[in-house]
This record gives structure tokens, C-alpha cells and sequence, in this order.
């Protein structure tokens, strides 16, 4: 079985600790999802979701059904995961564990992808942060879910995924008044733009925000899902080429045993 390229952060390179950011290529899809579209929510091939995502397990040295996940809402809420889901899995947009051997995936397509670990207390998690998930909590509240399994917030390390850089973030002035309305300061991750467009910066109010929560090692990737076209799918890409869906990339983090 062909292993899919991937994304390795500096900070997560340690033993014990299995992850990856994968993109778009190494699978089977074809067309508009070629190719490692692991995306169950896209109108691919389900066989082809479904071999992907195998491959993904592969890749992280688990069986399939312990490549986990949630169905996202862009909420701020996290669930702590102990098994493989035995049905549907739950909506939330962020998973904790401290099982081994469990590997915790969530899905992207120019929101931000977040992986944590504390490899002293052996706890991870993953989190899914677009704009309304970040400016709601829900990095933080992995923090907090990390703690309540016994992290320290002192030890645990952060990683945040490709995802839309801010050059290719343009949104509208209603865009910003959600944020200034809730903290003046974040005007800071603005730039102007044409008219009265301007270009929010994603990746640095999610190390801004994680930051605040009090961690002391964040890694930034810093790689721009929307313009790295054959590398990443972008769902900012996609609309505006007037595509009629579009696949979802995968980052994963695992724990294994030791």
C-alpha cells in the first residue's frame, strides 16, 4: 500500500509521539478529489474516502477503525475519546485522549488544523480552528480537556497545520466586527485591503490565542492551503474557481505505547 506524503511539525518529533499533516496527494480519488481526499461530508467515491482513509491509518501504524474523528461544526466544543467510536461519532470540532495507540484526525480545507501533546503525561489532542471556532475557544478548551486528563499546561506543545494564509484570507467589514466587537486588539490580525476589504490573519490569532492560554511551545507551519493548489485542498480555492465541492485534508496524532 502507496504511504502519503506528510507534514511533520519540529516540536512533535519526539518519541512516543506519532503525527502527521497529510495533504492532498498519495490516494485514489479523482477528479475535483484527487486524490487523498479523506473527507466523508464531500460527494466523493465513498470507496474512495474509505481507501484513503485506510491508507492514512496505515501511514500512523493503527487499524482503520482507530483513525477517529467528529462530524464539525465550527463549534468550540471537545469530546474526550477512550475507544473507536461504535457508531456516528458525536459533533464537536476537538478530541483529547490519553489511550494509546488512538489516533485523533481532524479534518481541513483552509481552517487551521491544531495538534497537542504533552509527552510527559502522555495526553494529545486535536482541534479543528476556523475563525468561528478559534474566536469561540475551542483551542483552549482543548487545553482545559488536555488538563482535566492530567496534562500540565506548562509541558503541552502546539502545532498548528497549513491552512489559509492571510493574503488569501480577503473577507468583508462584517467579518472584523465580529472580532473588534469581542476585543479591539485583534484588529492587529487585519491588514487592509482594496476598498473595504480586509485580510485576516488565521494562522497568528491561533498561536495569538494559544499563547494566552498559557503555552510556551507553538510551532506555525505557515504553509498557505489556498495557493499550494497541488499540495492542499482549499475550500476558499474551490468556491472561487467555481468548483462545485471540494475534499478535505487530514491531520493526525497518536500516542503510542511505551
Amino acid at each position: 500500500m502507496k504511504t502519503p506524503p506528510v507534514f511533520l511539525a519540529k516540536i512533535l518529533r519526539q518519541d512516543l509521539i506519532k503525527h502527521g499533516f497529510f495533504g492532498r496527494c498519495g490516494g485514489v480519488s479523482t477528479g475535483l478529489y484527487a486524490s487523498l481526499n479523506t473527507g466523508r461530508g464531500s460527494s466523493d467515491d465513498p470507496a474512495h474516502i474509505e481507501e484513503n482513509r485506510t491508507r492514512i491509518a496505515h501511514a500512523m501504524g493503527v487499524a482503520d477503525d482507530h483513525l477517529t474523528g467528529v462530524y464539525q461544526v465550527h463549534s468550540a466544543k471537545v469530546v474526550t475519546v477512550n475507544a473507536p467510536w461504535p457508531d456516528t461519532p458525536p459533533k464537536a470540532d476537538a478530541l483529547v485522549s490519553a489511550t494509546p495507540e488512538l489516533a485523533l484526525g481532524i479534518l481541513t480545507a483552509d481552517c487551521a488544523p491544531v495538534l497537542f501533546a504533552d509527552p510527559k503525561a502522555r495526553v494529545i489532542g486535536a482541534a479543528h480552528a476556523g475563525w468561528r471556532g478559534a474566536l469561540d475557544g475551542v483551542l483552549e478548551a482543548t487545553v482545559a480537556a488536555m488538563i482535566d486528563l492530567g496534562a500540565n499546561r506548562q509541558n503541552i506543545q502546539a502545532a498548528i497545520g497549513p491552512c489559509i494564509a492571510q493574503a488569501s484570507y480577503e473577507v468583508g467589514p462584517e467579518f472584523l466586527d465580529n472580532f473588534i466587537h469581542n476585543d479591539p486588539g485583534y484588529q492587529r490580525f487585519f491588514a487592509s485591503g482594496a476598498g473595504d476589504r480586509w485580510h485576516f490573519d488565521l494562522e497568528d490569532f491561533c498561536a495569538h490565542r494559544l499563547s494566552a492560554a498559557g503555552l510556551n511551545s507553538i510551532e506555525k507551519k505557515s504553509l498557505d492551503t489556498c495557493i499550494l493548489e497541488d499540495e492542499f485542498f482549499s475550500y476558499r480555492r474551490a468556491t472561487l474557481g467555481g468548483e462545485s465541492d471540494y475534499g478535505r485534508n487530514i491531520s493526525v496524532i497518536l500516542m503510542q505505547k511505551g
